[in-house]
């Protein structure tokens, strides 16, 4: 079965198409990030619009990478994020998704995005197996969720105020770093001294598996405001080791304890944070240490991509999922609650779901 996704939950217009759930055929991202970079930061209104400009061209290149000329233009199903993310963002993509179901006359799916992210390891030839620890962490969310089925997630901790890749942001903004903050302070990290500087390291013993990041970006603020007040300069290069350090720490102690807690063999990462290298070797080496299988997608599928909806498209299409052309888009989505009008069953959706055609 053939899927086509689109992806617009923040500031990247994607399409791609996917088969059978795990078979990559393409997929095709046009990102933003030089349009708000100038802003320092994703600007709502500029990312809708460029959507607007964006959302056509990238479905016609993904669609002309798998089908051929004088065939039909057809997929079987269209999955599209309805949420979390930016409201006018979101309304662009399930815009286009709807037109082109009804259109087509194929079922259409909506698609949690974080959802999204917990089974996109599936796209680098890993099978979809349960239960697993699914740790994402983004510019919008940091989350652990207990993975029991597609369609049975529990979430077990998650930030209670920034993000980490807000974090990171807008500790690379104070620094002069630019935007996005994530990459430049991994790279810059990797020169310095992670324990340069003593950084707190906010719910470590919690008791729980909840996080905060607000605070330790406000420490790295205050440090470096008393530093100019003494004259004195600590390395760039050891205070993003330092920052790092001490947020990672954290992420991955809460992790590797949540697993075990919970009694499960296999952690799961995604987002666009699960890029960083140092994340991803602090949390290889804790997971080996505590016999812990990983499973991390190549950071191509780590951050906002098309594929990794298509793929939850057709794993909820497997379970009789359908939207209907009035689905709704939902910013503030949470994993594991459901998209209201979409159960399992509801064969509201254009079409009958019969394939029209594969490539």
């Amino acid at each position: 079965m053939l899927v086509l996704g689109i992806e617009t939950s923040c500031d990247e217009s994607s399409a791609a198409l996917v088969r059978d759930g795990r078979e990559i055929v393409s997929n095709v991202v046009a990102s933003q990030v030089d349009l708000h970079a100038a802003y320092g930061g994703g600007v709502p209104e500029v990312a809708a619009r460029a959507h607007v400009e964006s959302i056509a061209p990238v479905v016609e290149e993904a669609m002309a990478q798998c089908f051929s000329p004088g065939y039909p233009r057809v997929p079987d199903a269209v999955a599209v994020t309805v949420g979390p993310g930016l409201v006018g963002s979101l309304v662009v993509g399930t815009s286009a998704a709807k037109a082109l179901a009804w259109s087509w006359g194929v079922p259409l799916v909506a698609v949690n995005h974080l959802e999204a992210h917990a089974v996109a390891h599936v796209l680098g030839g890993s099978a979809l197996e349960f239960p697993f620890l699914a740790l994402v962490v983004s510019g919008g969310h940091t989350l652990l969720a207990e993975v029991k089925a597609i369609d049975e997630m529990l979430i077990v901790g998650q930030t209670m105020d920034d993000a980490l890749g807000e974090a990171y942001d807008k500790v690379a903004k104070y620094l002069g770093l630019g935007y996005p903050g994530g990459p430049v302070i991994d790279a810059l990290a990797r020169d310095g001294d992670p324990g340069a500087v003593a950084f707190p390291r906010a719910m470590l013993r919690s008791g729980d598996y909840n996080f905060s990041l607000s605070g330790l970006k406000t420490a790295v603020i205050r440090f470096l405001q008393r530093e100019e007040e003494r004259g004195t300069r600590t390395s760039e290069a050891d205070i993003a080791a330092s920052f790092q350090a001490a947020a990672l720490e954290v992420i991955v102690a809460k992790t590797v304890d949540a697993a075990d807690e919970l009694g499960l063999d296999l952690v799961v990462a995604g987002g666009g944070v699960a890029c960083n290298s140092a994340l991803r070797d602090m949390l290889s080496r804790a997971c080996e240490e505590s016999s812990l299988e990983l499973l991390v997608p190549s950071p191509s599928l780590c951050t906002d991509n098309a594929a990794m909806v298509a793929a939850m498209g057709f794993y909820s299409y497997s379970l009789g999922m359908r939207a209907g052309l009035d689905m709704d888009v939902y910013p503030d989505l949470d994993i594991g609650t459901g998209i209201p009008g979409q159960d399992r069953d509801s064969l509201t959706g254009p079409g009958g779901g019969q394939p029209v055609f594969r490539c």
